[in-house]
């Protein structure tokens, strides 16, 4: 699938209509999500006939653009029982509260964008990122925001595990919460 047709198609999937701020539920735009499957797909060989799981799936782009990419089976898990996805498997539970052993390399590939821990939820993304780990049998893509990098590697280190960064991309946010003041802001992933 040629990485155009990917993120039209990614257009399609819907938002939430009602976002919760506590759960940072932001939306990955298809532009983003496109470039990121698009890349492990290609790139990786990550994604086809592979077990893909999407940790804090939401509305689940990443994983209807892991399914549209043939992933062997892709499974959301995401803790709001609002999230409902079609077509694809999905787990309801508290991904930071996961048991250990439970999903331990359990899947080949983790994709994700993870609540970055930005408002109330401080160090939301790592507790994210430890869970993938825990996960992958192979390997985790996830977005981080760029000012964020040298915690991780920091991080990746201290857990002795590989991290390389694979891409910059710039995000602009739309206005979601009524505390957001300008129409949209950008920052880099």
């Amino acid at each position: 699938m040629k990485l155009k047709e990917l993120e039209s198609c990614l257009q399609q999937v819907d938002v939430f209509e009602d976002p919760k701020l506590l759960l940072e539920q932001y939306p990955t735009s298809p532009h983003i999500a496109a470039r990121m499957l698009y890349t492990i797909h290609n790139s990786f060989d990550d994604i086809e006939s592979r077990l893909v799981a999407d940790l804090g799936c939401g509305c689940g782009v990443l994983s209807v653009g892991a399914a549209m990419l043939d992933a062997g089976l892709c499974v959301g898990f995401d803790i709001d029982e609002d999230a409902e996805l079609t077509n694809i498997d999905m787990v309801q539970c508290d991904v930071c509260s996961l048991e250990s052993d439970r999903f331990y390399n359990k899947f080949d590939t983790v994709i994700m964008n993870p609540p970055f821990g930005t408002k109330h939820n401080k160090g939301m993304d790592m507790h994210f990122l430890k869970t993938a780990l825990n996960m992958a049998s192979n390997a985790v893509y996830s977005l981080h925001k760029t000012s964020t990098r040298e915690h991780i590697q920091k991080k990746a280190s201290d857990w002795k595990v590989k991290m390389e960064v694979l891409a910059e991309l710039r995000y602009d946010l739309p206005a979601t919460y009524k505390f957001h003041k300008k129409k949209s802001v950008s920052f880099r992933l």
